[in-house]
């Protein structure tokens, strides 16, 4: 899909296709309500109003994000508003239907980006979003998130079952390290994060479920 990006805004990659894949098998109810958490060239709401939905909110801290998505948006004549804030910041637009999230989970040294870096274990927004998505979600909704199995997989489910929903995961996919993993390569072996020369990455998307709905697969 084609997208305006202002320069610093995170380009659509494996993960965002990924996740956008399970949105649009993921029976999105017609006229729903979405949540685009960390939205960055809006590629991901754009995918949810194409799914059907009737009202598309778009969240980034980044303004330049905001200004990108606000634009791809506009371009195709497509229900999304776009806000800037993070995910506290959404309460009062809720609750929400669906909620999609693609958020930093690169685990870190220190951040240099903040479209990828996200602390030492990877979960400096994963851990806010997995305690503020009950809040989010509407009687009947549902969480999809992206993120590597670097950044553990385990705690997210973990974190979520914790907070009251049902978990599941939908998707999965291997791929080679980019330049970003393979710079940081030797502090993931550090870390333990990856075995020594290990070089590739699994990519996993997670729903989260109101307690009494059916997710696919849920525990």
């Amino acid at each position: 899909m084609w997208l305006l990006r202002t320069p610093g805004v995170y380009r659509p990659q494996e993960d965002t296709g990924l996740l956008a894949e399970a949105v649009r098998t993921a029976a999105v109810p017609a006229g729903a309500s979405v949540l685009d958490v960390g939205t960055g060239s809006g590629a991901l709401a754009v995918a949810a109003a194409r799914a059907g939905a009737g009202r598309v909110v778009a969240l980034d801290v980044s303004r330049r994000a905001v200004a990108s998505a606000w634009l791809n948006a506009r371009l195709r004549g497509l229900p999304v508003t776009v806000r800037r804030g993070d995910v506290t910041d959404t309460i009062h637009h809720g609750p929400f239907d669906v909620v999609i999230a693609n958020p930093p989970y690169v685990p870190a040294f220190r951040t240099r980006s903040r479209r990828w870096d996200a602390g030492g274990d990877g979960r400096s927004v994963l851990d806010p979003l997995c305690a503020q998505a009950p809040r989010l979600l509407s009687a009947e909704g549902f969480l999809l998130l992206v993120q590597s199995a670097l950044s553990g997989v385990e705690q997210t489910l973990t974190a979520l079952r914790d907070s009251g929903l049902k978990t599941s995961v939908v998707a999965r996919r291997w791929l080679p390290f980019g330049p970003v993993l393979r710079e940081r390569a030797a502090f993931l072996e550090h870390c333990g994060l990856i075995e020594p020369g290990e070089r590739e990455e699994e990519l996993v998307v997670i729903r989260a479920d109101r307690p009494g709905e059916r997710g696919p697969g849920a525990t």
